[in-house]
Order: structure tokens, then C-alpha cells, then sequence
């Protein structure tokens, strides 16, 4: 997936939503991330998406995928921040789409994530995230760091202990690859489908040297997790030094659809509509018996 030619045309204009100023296009530059996959059980994950629109993707095995993405924001159009992604692989349509034919034929069958959870590091990322975008961003305790042999990212939410990821950092990030992505989520019971891209050298380790670790704590933002079969050794993992990202400035809204009334109103404007501009972080994470939540 290419950046569109329209968005590069923005190059030095500028915008302003929701009191956000931006320099257009929306960007961000040598930004460090860590991504990983562990498969799990398919009927558990598709019932965690909801209405009728997306589906969980179907790997060779017939397995589901959850996706874990933390990006260090190190330069962006509103500052920095950390933005923890964790999402279901999905695809778009009436019905699942086939086994192998969701990774082929991408556009066709709308491959990308439904993201589930989605903590970032300040307030005026939630706002403009959540308010433009209906991303399910919320602020909450974020770390990300690089050591000599891993990477890990750790994340706590009103001082409880919720998700941790660790990778073996890749010996050689010199591949280079420009990834554009489709991220799906539900805001104001609605679907909504945004678009990022990225391009950098990065270092990749599929199936068995693909080693990291996942903790999942008691937090109900993710303690559902734990119910869905994961399989504790991750098919792939991903290690990007230096990220260059561009966030397109066309997103999708559809209605969801349900088999009955729906009973609950999921969260609306009235969740952003009173967030400032503050970039300020909370405090980084403290919580060290996390090794008791290992998957």
C-alpha cells in the first residue's frame, strides 16, 4: 500500500481540528517500534469484534491472530508519546474471508486490525486520535525501551498492572520495507477505518527464531485476553529502529449492524469533546512482579 500522491501535495500546509493545530501531512519521524503476532483460538477472537462488518482473519491454520504494536513517538505533529496498539487481524465484509486469499488480495477482502485496546502517553493524543479518527485511545502509564539484546514495552492504567511485551531484538534491522496499514475500530457505534504508512529499516524473526514474552494482567481493559487461547511463542516479531510514519488524511465511517437493538451505547464525543492540549505524560510504569501474568 503506497502513500496516496494528494497526501504528499499537502507538504507545507496546514490544519487545524478541534483546536489541534497540524502541519500537514500528519507525520512522524525516526521513531522506534516493536511489532509482534501470536496466533489463537479463531472463534474466541472474532467474538471479541463487534457488529457484523469485520471479521477475524483466518491464518493458514485456521488460527486468529493478535497483533501487538508500540510505536515511541519521538517526533509528530502534536509531540511525543507512546501509543500501545493491541488488535485482532481482520478483514472487511459481509462474510470471513478465505484462508491465504485475506493476505493476497488485501484491498479485496479490506485486510487490516481491529484494535481493541489503544493507550497512549498524553492527553492531545486521545483527543486527536479518539475525536478525529475514533481510535480507542486513552491516557495511561507507558514505557518503551531498547536494551542490548531485547526489546519491551510495558503499560499500567490507574495504577494497575494491565500488559507487557517482550522481543528478542532482530540482529540485523537492514531490511527495508514500507508497510501501509488499515486500522479499524468502533467509536460513537460506529466502524471506522483509518490508514497509516510506514517506511524503514527493520529486523524481522518468523516462527521458531521469533522469540518474545507476553504478560497480561488483571486490568478489564485486557484481562479478556487471557481467554482466547493465545499461544505464548509469537509467529513473528518486528523491530524498527528508526520509523518515518504518515498518517492519511481520508478515513471511512460505516454503521454497525447487530442481529438485535443493541442494548449499550459505546463511547462518543462526549468522551473527547472537553480534553486540552497537554503533551505531558503520566508517570512511567512501576509495577515489578509482572512475571506472574506470563502467558
Amino acid at each position: 500500500m503506497s502513500i496516496p500522491k494528494r497526501i504528499k501535495r499537502y507538504t507545507g500546509k496546514y490544519a487545524l481540528v478541534d483546536t489541534i493545530p497540524y502541519e500537514m501531512p500528519i507525520n512522524a519521524k525516526d521513531s522506534p517500534a516493536l511489532m509482534a503476532g501470536f496466533s489463537c483460538n479463531w472463534e474466541k477472537a472474532n467474538a471479541l469484534l463487534p457488529g457484523e462488518e469485520v471479521h477475524a482473519l483466518r491464518l493458514p491454520n485456521g488460527k486468529a491472530a493478535l497483533l501487538v504494536t508500540v510505536i515511541n513517538y519521538i517526533d509528530t505533529s502534536i509531540g511525543k508519546y507512546i501509543e500501545y496498539s493491541i488488535a485482532i487481524a481482520c478483514t472487511h465484509g459481509r462474510k470471513p474471508a478465505p484462508k491465504i486469499l485475506s493476505a493476497v488480495m488485501m484491498n479485496t477482502y479490506g485486510t487490516g486490525q481491529y484494535i481493541l485496546d489503544l493507550p497512549v502517553s498524553s492527553e492531545i493524543s486521545v483527543k486527536g486520535g479518539k475525536g478525529i479518527w475514533g481510535m480507542p485511545k486513552h491516557q495511561a502509564n507507558l514505557d518503551f525501551k531498547i536494551g542490548n539484546e531485547t526489546v519491551s514495552s510495558q503499560y499500567e492504567k490507574d495504577g494497575q498492572f494491565a500488559f507487557r511485551i517482550e522481543i528478542d531484538k532482530p540482529k540485523s534491522p537492514s531490511l527495508k520495507m514500507k508497510i501501509g496499514t488499515k486500522n479499524y475500530c468502533r467509536f460513537r457505534n460506529m466502524l471506522m477505518l483509518s490508514y497509516i504508512y510506514f517506511q524503514s529499516k527493520v529486523g524481522v524473526n518468523l516462527l521458531g527464531k521469533a522469540k518474545g514474552r507476553l504478560f497480561i494482567g488483571d486490568h478489564p481493559n485486557v484481562a479478556y485476553l487471557r481467554d482466547i487461547e493465545l499461544n505464548p511463542d509469537p509467529f513473528f516479531t518486528m523491530f524498527m529502529e528508526s520509523a518515518n510514519g504518515i498518517l492519511d488524511d481520508h478515513f471511512e465511517s460505516w454503521f454497525m449492524t447487530y442481529d438485535s437493538p443493541p442494548a449499550e451505547m459505546p463511547q462518543g464525543l462526549e468522551s473527547v469533546y472537553h480534553l486540552g492540549l497537554s503533551e505531558e505524560w503520566l508517570s512511567p510504569p512501576s509495577v515489578t512482579d509482572y512475571q506472574k501474568y506470563k502467558i
